[in-house]
């Protein structure tokens, strides 16, 4: 009498980690929906520097904007700007002291924290006046650098999305 082996069972797919299901995915399914491979390089070049300006708040509302203005997916254009968030409280502190630089023309106090308390303790108008400045800097270092980063982006995701959609298309489902 001779045993044979039970038929081997379907194994089920290897579970994914969280940060997969909650970030790679959508992507994934965003790169299904038939953007070209101009659209989806314009998406993630205005969605990084978007995703880092410098006014917390702002960035659902410019996201939102462009993709609505320039006819980009709005969900691709916002995911990739808010992955950009750890990045931009990364980047935050530094363009703040340079752009108070920038058009303080090295005059005035220093921006620091306890530079700061010290004016809101006394001089509540110079402490305003000196954060407006460093915001004003900020966005203006901002702009200047988010441009190249922009069109770096652009041309350089471009091929790349090309043979990313070619080789899907490739594959069958």
């Amino acid at each position: 009498m001779s045993f044979s082996a039970p038929p081997a069972l379907p194994s089920a797919p290897p579970q994914r980690p969280s940060w997969w299901r909650r970030v790679l995915e959508p992507l994934r399914n965003i790169l299904r929906q038939g953007l070209t491979p101009p659209q989806l390089a314009l998406t993630v070049a205005l969605g990084v520097p978007l995703g880092l300006v410098p006014i917390l708040g702002i960035t659902t509302v410019l996201a939102t904007f462009a993709a609505v203005r320039l006819r980009l997916n709005v969900a691709a254009l916002l995911i990739i700007s808010h992955l950009m968030s750890p990045l931009q409280l990364l980047v935050l502190i530094p363009l703040l002291r340079w752009g108070a630089r920038l058009l303080g023309n090295g005059q005035g106090p220093e921006l620091t924290m306890g530079q700061l308390r010290t004016l809101f303790s006394h001089d509540w108008s110079s402490a305003l006046s000196l954060l407006w400045r460093a915001g004003a800097g900020a966005v203006l270092l901002w702009g200047a650098l988010s441009i190249p980063l922009g069109l770096l982006l652009y041309f350089g995701l471009k091929p790349v999305f090309r043979r990313l959609l070619a080789r899907q298309a490739a594959t069958p489902a």
